[in-house]
């Protein structure tokens, strides 16, 4: 009993505190002490919003008492991630009888058999998702009951009233054209633009505007939306109490209803939301959610090609936290170019040009039946991306530099697509050859290290001794040489590192010599050379090749050495 006391007079202070007029305060506070009658209900405070929760199938009831003839009234209901069934309606009080003229009033069992069976005067029903409002100018006093119902699933909804709807406006105003407009469209980007609210231009309100993008639907409310984000979390939450929530609605949670009426857990504070929103937005990579301030002209980037995607646009305002929608638009980005395919020839080297940051698509369809497909490539200039398909299968990706070979298993009438993408420094260049018949691969091996050492100590003003690394394979290799000025710098010798421009294309004076080198302990894989003839005082760019079976060439790193000037 003692507990049921303090829940009825925190209900009390409830009612007692709202701005919406009562009729007869200590009458409705009579009323509402038979629990069989308001066991389920809640009292809407007048212009506050409110959050609330329902089950599946499980009425619930918000009541509010107007005290006064002609009162303005508006009842805002906006579903979140189900659509809703609410009814409201007015139910005059029961008049407090003269008792043949002893002034008491009906007994309380009398009062409530009244109120039961009058079913009152229906006002409004909906069935849906849509934000939707009742108003009237001039309102009955009365008993006006709030009655919802979600037949889909367990659902949040919000419930805002007042009686003063033409001073309180808590909710952002459309402009004449409320729509979403898509000014431009790409391959990955869409700018969209709408008119500014009134309520920022012409009533200097703050207002700040949150774009949602997706590619399921368009959202009737930022409520639908947050709903959507925070799906994992809200339930797990319970409403705060207070203005934002009547303290009867804990029971609905299963928790007691008597002594326990201090310790339901806040649904939504905005702390939480806030958090929430920061973390499932990242969770949930097809539905973004971002707020741009007052700007009204926004481009979305990061999309995907030939894609639907839908776009809306809410209007909050920063003071009282409650947003109206625009009306969303939806728009479809443009495919991406068509690439054009090249086809590979099995067991012939195919050179490849590729754009800085492009991509280039290659197939390779055996006619035989094969048991393994092996690829040879040598990128000649920087790292590349390549990513190998069969029949739709991803078999390889990776990145790769200088010359590599990679052995797939083989598949009857398979069909292999493979997409190779360049480098953001700049062009990239490589040579590629696919076959089914490995035999000798088309490019010499190389060494972990292919750069080229000069010994200092050896330098004289006419010759440089330098040394370079070999492999097990026997190859030969070339050695050129090109004198050029003091100015020679870094970015010049990187434009001339092309591994796969091979010796025909240097001239013939150039060449200082071939020769044949391998070793089968690759510790003593090591070879030297003595560059006679040189200038005093000049600098010079030394270049190795090394030449495979069959005849294609690798050039090592380039390397700048300069002769003495007095010796």
């Amino acid at each position: 009993m003692r507990g049921f006391l303090g829940l009825l007079l925190v209900f009390a202070v409830g009612v007692w505190t709202q701005k919406l007029p009562t009729r007869d305060e200590e009458l409705f506070q009579i009323q509402i002490r038979d629990k069989s009658l308001f066991h389920d209900s809640s009292v809407i405070p007048d212009g506050a919003e409110i959050n609330g929760y329902l089950f599946r199938d499980t009425p619930k009831r918000y009541y509010f008492v107007v005290e006064e003839d002609n009162t303005p009234l508006s009842v805002t209901v906006t579903p979140c991630d189900a659509p809703l069934e609410w009814k409201l309606s007015l139910q005059e009080l029961p008049e407090e009888s003269s008792g043949e003229g002893s002034g008491e009033p009906e007994a309380l069992e009398q009062q409530k058999q009244q109120i039961i069976k009058e079913e009152g005067t229906e006002l409004l029903s909906y069935k849906g998702n849509d934000v939707e409002s009742y108003m009237s100018a001039s309102s009955p006093s009365g008993l006006y009951q709030l009655e919802l119902i979600s037949t889909e699933k367990d659902t949040h909804f919000k419930v805002y009233a007042t009686t003063t709807p033409e001073s309180d406006q808590p909710y952002p105003e459309l402009p004449y054209d409320p729509r979403v407009d898509v000014t431009s469209l790409g391959r990955t980007t869409v700018t969209l633009a709408w008119k500014p609210s009134p309520t920022s231009s012409l009533m200097k309100q703050p207002i700040e505007y949150c774009v949602v993008i997706n590619k399921e639907h368009n959202f009737k409310s930022l409520c639908a939306v947050e709903a959507k984000i925070n799906a994992d979390d809200a339930f797990m939450m319970a409403p705060k109490p207070g203005l934002d929530f009547s303290p009867f609605d804990f029971s609905h949670f299963g928790f007691p209803s008597e002594n326990d009426s201090g310790k339901e857990r806040p649904l939504m504070s905005k702390s939480a939301a806030t958090k929430s929103r920061l973390y499932a937005g990242k969770q949930n990579l097809d539905l973004q959610k971002v707020c741009i301030g007052n700007k009204n002209l926004f481009t979305v980037s990061d999309l995907k090609p030939d894609l639907q995607y839908y776009f809306d646009i809410f209007a909050v305002n920063t003071y009282t936290n409650m947003s109206t929608a625009y009306v969303g638009t939806f728009a479809k980005t443009k495919e991406e170019a068509k690439q054009k395919t090249l086809e590979l020839k099995d067991g012939k080297v195919t050179d490849v040009f590729i754009k800085r940051k492009g991509s280039k698509f290659l197939t390779f369809a055996p006619v035989s039946s094969f048991q393994k497909v092996m690829f040879y490539i040598h990128s000649c200039l920087d790292a590349i991306q390549i990513q190998v398909r069969r029949d739709g299968k991803l078999l390889l990706s990776q990145n790769l530099e200088g010359v590599r070979q990679f052995q797939l298993r083989g598949k009857p009438k398979a069909k292999y697509l493979i997409r190779l993408r360049g480098s953001r420094k700049g062009a990239s260049m490589l040579k590629i050859l696919a076959t089914t018949k490995p035999n000798k691969q088309p490019f010499p091996s190389l060494p972990e290290d292919t750069r080229i050492k000069a010994f200092d100590k050896l330098r004289t003003c006419t010759s440089a001794t330098v040394a370079w690394l070999g492999t097990q394979e026997r190859n030969k290799f070339c050695i050129y040489k090109k004198e050029v000025d003091e100015n020679y710098n870094e970015e010049q010798r990187k434009r001339e590192q092309n591994q796969c421009m091979g010796p025909d294309t240097r001239k013939k004076f150039e060449k200082v010599l071939c020769k044949y080198f391998h070793s089968q302990n690759l510790q003593k894989a090591v070879t030297t050379e003595t560059i006679k003839g040189l200038e005093p005082g000049r600098s010079y760019l030394l270049d190795v090749y090394v030449v495979g079976h069959g005849g294609h060439s690798v050039k090592y790193q380039s390397k700048l050495v300069k002769t003495r000037k007095f010796c």
